[in-house]
């Protein structure tokens, strides 16, 4: 197999592995159920497994497998950790109890770590720093991908063949993606981009990383935005089904079309649209870029309030919809927002920075935000009894316009930090 030296391949290429890498999370939440009555284990257990068992490890190996990817070969990381994660994901079939299980999952965690940053790095060497926005806002509708397609794949194998057969089943298509990847793509560095390959004194380790990070304001800004929108964001994505079941009487099985298409396809047309405005009316312009995701930022966080308030939401069709603008809203920032950090920090670090990113994404978003969210239904239930959920989700709206803030700070010292980064670069 000839590799492809195609930009749109490459792309193409690695959303369809980014919509797999997700894919997974979406089918263990469905078939939660089915393994706590199998295995008969607690709710306790299965939020270990949800949650820690996989976030902790997935957060934790994007450090040193970032550091990899800065000085190695990504289109190898990539391609191995596929296989790992597939690998993986299909062995859940056979676990028998719940520490094989536990395992299992860890062993995926580990995996799928090393997807994103890798792949940021790459996009960012194909595509010039006007090109970033759309191709990252591409990326990453992977996701969207997973949320329309993962709830009825995973929902209808799990009920026609049971949740071992389900999980073989999605595992095995990311193994031709490994060998698609491995035998398809080359990296760049070696073969298109020769200058581009890091020397072993380029090499800088994870401490000369984080300062060199934490020295830009903008980069501080930005994680600092990505870690409050994230905690607001996963905060209310966990508990947003029980929440339209306890205040609307709705069920899981109508709940699951809804949230497929505005979770999914609002999702689609909110990083497209995101990505191609950075594109087309601020290129280069990453300060006007900021600014205008600070601003989407705040419009969600008011459209995420009115699900929330009942003058305004009186019904499911109107929580429905305020959520659905909300989300698109929300995910306008992905694209952009990713795109300035690929091209403020030196191309050394590019795949670090991504998973110093995310790092804080899953240990302050999905580590944090659901629990907070419940421990605020907790304590609200005394004064607001069987609407608590309501109030604790509204509590947590106000963390957009602290997001934002960080969006607009960036703003006012981005232009200086690009410029700093271009110099150094040419350098």
């Amino acid at each position: 197999m000839q590799p492809h030296t195609d930009r749109r391949y490459l792309l193409g290429l690695l959303t369809i592995i980014l919509a797999f890498n997700f894919l997974d999370r979406i089918a263990l939440g469905l078939v939660t159920q089915d393994i706590k009555t199998e295995l008969h284990l607690s709710d306790t257990q299965l939020g270990f497994l949800g949650g820690v068992a996989f976030a902790l490890f997935y957060a934790a190996m994007g450090i040193p497998i970032g550091r990899w990817a800065d000085r190695g070969n990504r289109v190898t990381i990539i391609g191995l950790s596929t296989a790992i994660w597939s690998a993986a994901v299909a062995l859940c079939a056979i676990a028998g109890t719940f520490l094989q299980l536990v395992l299992i999952r860890v062993v995926v965690g580990v995996g799928e770590a090393g997807c994103v940053p890798p792949a940021h790095s790459l996009i960012a060497d194909f595509f010039t720093r006007a090109q970033r926005p759309r191709a990252v806002s591409i990326y990453m509708q992977g996701v969207s991908l997973s949320l329309i397609v993962g709830p009825f794949a995973a929902g209808w194998l799990n009920q026609l063949y049971g949740w071992r057969a389900m999980f073989a089943i999605i595992g095995l298509p990311g193994v031709i993606l490994a060998l698609l990847t491995q035998f398809s793509l080359r990296e760049p560095r070696r073969d298109y981009f020769p200058a581009a390959l890091p020397t072993p004194l380029s090499h800088p380790d994870v401490k000369e990383v984080c300062v060199t990070l934490w020295d830009s304001a903008t980069f501080r800004h930005v994680l600092s935005a990505f870690s409050v929108i994230c905690f607001f964001t996963y905060g209310r994505l966990q508990w947003m089904p029980a929440f339209f079941v306890r205040s609307f009487g709705l069920k899981t099985g109508e709940l699951g079309t809804w949230f497929a298409a505005i979770y999914g396809i609002g999702g689609l047309v909110g990083t497209y649209c995101g990505g191609e405005w950075a594109a087309r009316r601020a290129a280069n312009n990453e300060r006007l870029q900021l600014k205008a995701m600070g601003v989407f930022t705040l419009l969600s966080g008011g459209c995420a309030a009115c699900v929330y308030l009942p003058a305004l939401a009186p019904n499911y069709y109107w929580a429905l919809g305020w959520l659905a603008l909300s989300n698109t809203l929300v995910v306008m920032i992905n694209g952009p927002t990713f795109a300035v950090l690929q091209t403020l920090v030196p191309a050394r670090m590019r795949a670090m920075s991504i998973a110093l990113v995310f790092l804080f994404i899953n240990l302050v978003g999905m580590g944090c935000g659901p629990w907070a969210a419940g421990a605020l239904s907790d304590a609200l239930r005394p004064m607001t009894h069987d609407e608590s959920l309501r109030y604790a989700m509204l509590f947590l709206c106000p963390a957009s316009l602290w997001g934002a803030w960080h969006l607009w700070r960036a703003a006012r010292t981005v232009a200086r930090d690009v410029d700093a980064t271009l110099v150094e670069s040419a350098g």
